[in-house]
């Protein structure tokens, strides 16, 4: 019977966003992307049918996987054995990974769907104390953006509020011709590893808040695209105001949140 299963391979889901990679070079080389330096434990999102998983097994590591899709849970547990107690059958963006990690730090990595990739980063940015580090694949512009630096078009919320909290390294291209069914257009593989400091030294939500509005009109200057914070007009006068998103660095961010904080 589990021979029979062995040879069933699972349909690739297009609500799901999946792409299966099949490409053992290429699985391999996300998995050694992990540095496997402040945690002991890894978790994959959407392993598929394991081409990455395998690869995570052999590591000095507790692996553990988060899958939605029940034929892939089905694969995994009849062709991993070692790995069927840790399959985790839930929703990565609506679980609470704490029911299985208990506050401990973990990796983060996968190649990830595509219709959830950014959503997956503002997750991990919200566990960041819990999270040491994040790699894995995203559309190629996806992973460009989250990596690139002030002054870039693609430069925006996604790249301020990783970049805050960790290190983002662009690693390298992969083609669509290593995946079943071949996504349109190349992917990207990034790793993120958390800065020594993480802690922000300024107000943490106003910081996501003003990030996230100055970028809502991203040709604007501050003192256009933030109007509905009613800064003072001493402040406005500031030079910093006079400047478009995209032409400041996080560090600029961090200090502009500070003078709104501390405008009067």
């Amino acid at each position: 019977m589990a021979h029979h299963q062995n040879q069933h391979q699972v349909k690739a889901k297009k609500h799901l966003g999946q792409h299966f990679l099949n490409d053992e070079s290429v699985a391999e080389k996300i998995a050694n992307t992990l540095t496997l330096e402040r945690y002991k434990t890894v978790l994959e999102i959407g392993p598929g049918m394991g081409v990455l998983t395998k690869y995570l097994l052999k590591k000095d590591l507790t692996t553990y996987v988060i899958e939605i899709d029940t034929e892939s849970v089905a694969y995994l547990q009849a062709n991993y054995l070692n790995l069927a107690p840790r399959i985790i059958e839930k929703d990565f963006l609506k679980f609470d990974l704490n029911d299985v990690f208990k506050g401990e730090p973990f990796a983060i990595i996968g190649n990830f769907p595509y219709n959830i990739s950014t959503q997956i980063v503002f997750k991990t940015l919200e566990m960041r104390d819990q999270i040491p580090e994040f790699s894995g694949m995203f559309q190629k512009e996806v992973a460009q953006r989250i990596c690139s630096k002030e002054g870039s078009k693609v430069y925006g919320i996604l790249s301020v509020l990783t970049q805050a909290f960790y290190h983002a390294e662009y690693l390298f291209t992969v083609p669509p011709n290593v995946f079943n069914p071949p996504p349109k257009v190349d992917s990207g593989v990034l790793r993120l590893i958390r800065k020594e400091n993480y802690t922000l030294l300024c107000d943490e939500k106003l910081f996501f808040k003003t990030v996230k509005t100055a970028f809502q009109q991203r040709r604007k200057t501050l003192r256009n695209s933030l109007k509905t914070f009613n800064i003072s007009d001493n402040l406005k006068a500031n030079p910093i105001f006079g400047q478009r998103p995209e032409q400041l660095r996080v560090e600029d961010f961090i200090a502009l949140t500070q003078l709104i904080e501390n405008d009067v």
